[in-house]
């Protein structure tokens, strides 16, 4: 199948490979021109050769996979950026590593500006430490002289020293925050985690995250993200969280300055402080955010709202008690069943002035009650605002309540899974399903049977929560098993989805959801793409995570090339017809 815009003489050239247009794997299609900064042709070798000049810079494929660049509709790009540029457990398995990488870290001098010598960055697992929760006795074993905050992977909650709680004032007698809980010991005194909003508590005692930080981590991001082939992306918070400022600010800066180069666009926090009372003020500021970053040429027409936790520090909002006892209250109190971070009421109200403004709602749901609870406001909102064209979302969507399955489609909410997750790792079997029970832990992320009721797909990472690579996660996605744990059951087979219906979620459909230009490859679309190390359609689906990104360009120019990164040869030319 041949399709065509009338451009004579492409820049480049993608030969003798496969293509797969953010749909399917087109039928007969080997090749792909680029000009312009957009796809001119896809088509055979023998159709596409006549756009072949002198000055055409031909890639053999050799087999592998063309596609379009993969979006992230889920990530937290600046956060990732900036821990990895400090003390970074992300790639880190177990505790004694994560120790000695933190002994390194503090014998290094502090920042400028870090007058009390703190050490942050994140990235530790929950599954490396007995119970989920490290302690302040393994923190000040390695660092008993200087304050250190460490954000965890899923970023709910944060590791600390003594000499942490200490300069943030927290002792026995400090409640737990209305959005949070401080672990304690049986006499009461902190043991060194803080969950959800506990983490703010050491806000005013935290060095400043400046935006020049920022600014650098973006770029450390958008350069890693560029690796695996990702081109486009939406940041998944901006305002203050967990200790970082809003990155509003770095994005525009770096946007104007023409060095965000991949399609990135954010998502504006709603506070966990809303009331109905303030919700017309907070649409009011978020317009005039949204126009500002729009005149910078950073797009943030999404909402984020954060509706629950997460199961294994019993945040996540369940419709019936966790099967072990914690300690959660909130604003719906509900003994044993997790925290809604905003009322019904509440939530209800902002979600309709919201879609009234044009926003797309982004919402963070992990438990059937919060799951449940979002449906209804996006019902509630679609009612009041008859003709919506919100592509509301709903992100992670880990136990879903079969009587909720079909809701996707007839509310048009899209699925934004982070596939990596589904999966039997120490986490899921140690911390979570003891939490659950059998029964709903069998409705852990039904993507095929949200697919089969008609839901759209997106996909992303949560990156620093999880790798930012999207061939892992559409491993687990066909799998429903994690490559690091091959001997571990998979979980729910009959829930895994097909290679192709993983990889549109990843391209077209997470492009769709951040109203991004990309997303495919038929002419006419901008050119960005990424060639992978094979076919995948040839590969067994227990191989899809061996797959890397060889090469990945954004409106037709390289950000990523794997081969000239290891060497300085040029890239080969074929003969023009």
């Amino acid at each position: 199948m041949k399709y065509e815009v009338p451009v004579p003489n492409a820049e480049w050239v993608f030969h003798s490979g496969a293509v797969f247009d953010g749909r399917r794997l087109v039928p007969g299609a080997s090749a792909v021109a680029v000009s312009g900064g957009v796809v001119t042709a896809v088509g055979s070798d023998d159709e596409l050769r006549a756009w072949s000049g002198p000055s055409t810079q031909a890639i053999d494929l050799a087999g592998r996979l063309v596609s379009p660049g993969f979006t992230d509709a889920h990530v937290h790009a600046a956060y990732a950026g900036v821990e990895r540029l400090g003390c970074d457990l992300a790639e880190l398995s177990g505790a004694r590593a994560c120790l000695d990488r933190i002994r390194e870290h503090a014998a290094l001098p502090p920042e400028p500006g870090n007058d009390a010598g703190w050490i942050t960055g994140g990235g530790w697992y929950k599954g490396d430490f007995p119970g989920g929760y490290p302690g302040t006795d393994l923190l000040d074993a390695v660092v008993p002289d200087r304050p250190v905050y460490l954000i965890n992977r899923d970023h709910h909650s944060a590791w600390v020293n003594s000499r942490a709680l200490e300069l943030a004032g927290i002792t026995a007698s400090t409640p737990d925050p209305a959005d949070g809980r401080i672990e304690r010991h049986a006499d009461g005194t902190p043991s060194g985690t803080l969950h959800e909003g506990a983490m703010e508590l050491l806000a005013r005692v935290l060095p400043e995250v400046t935006d020049a930080q920022l600014e650098a981590g973006i770029l450390h991001a958008q350069d890693h993200l560029f690796s695996v082939g990702v081109t486009g992306w939406q940041e998944a918070i901006l305002g203050h969280y967990g200790g970082y400022p809003d990155a509003s600010a770095a994005y525009r800066s770096l946007a104007a300055a023409g060095k965000l180069t991949a399609r990135a666009s954010g998502a504006l926090w709603i506070p966990r402080s809303t009331t109905v009372e303030t919700v017309p003020a907070l649409v009011e500021s978020l317009l005039e955010r949204r126009k500002l970053n729009d005149a910078a040429g950073f797009s943030t027409r999404s909402a984020k709202i954060m509706v629950d936790g997460v199961p294994e520090n019993c945040t996540a909002a369940m419709l019936e008690d966790y099967l072990r006892p914690c300690a959660c209250a909130g604003p719906e109190p509900s003994g044993e069943r997790g925290l809604l971070y905003l009322s019904s009421e509440v939530l209800h109200a902002v979600s309709a002035a919201l879609d009234a403004a044009g926003f797309d709602l982004h919402m963070h749901v992990i438990g059937d009650r919060a799951v449940r609870t979002g449906l209804d406001a996006v019902a509630a909102a679609r009612s009041a605002n008859p003709g919506s064209a919100g592509r509301h979302h709903m992100a992670h969507l880990q136990i879903i309540h079969p009587d909720d399955v079909a809701r996707f489609a007839a509310l048009d909410v899209t699925v934004n899974a982070q596939a990596l997750w589904a999966c039997n790792d120490d986490q899921m079997t140690e911390l979570t399903v003891p939490l659950l029970g059998p029964e709903r832990a069998a409705w852990q992320y039904p993507f095929a049977g949200l697919a089969a009721a008609g839901a759209r797909l997106a996909m992303g990472s949560d990156w620093p929560v999880s790798s930012p690579d999207p061939w892992q996660a559409i491993h687990v996605a066909v799998n429903r098993a994690h490559p690091d744990y091959p001997d571990a059951p998979a979980l729910l087979p009959d829930q895994a989805i097909s290679l192709q219906a993983a990889m549109a979620a990843y391209t077209s459909g997470s492009a769709w959801l951040n109203r991004s230009p990309g997303g495919s490859l038929v002419p006419g679309a901008p050119a960005d793409l990424a060639v992978h190390s094979a076919n995948p359609f040839d590969l067994p689906r227990q191989a899809l995570s061996s797959l890397r990104v060889d090469l990945a360009m954004v409106a037709g120019s390289p950000v990523f090339d794997r081969a000239a990164a290891a060497s300085a040869s040029p890239l080969q030319r074929i003969p023009s017809a």
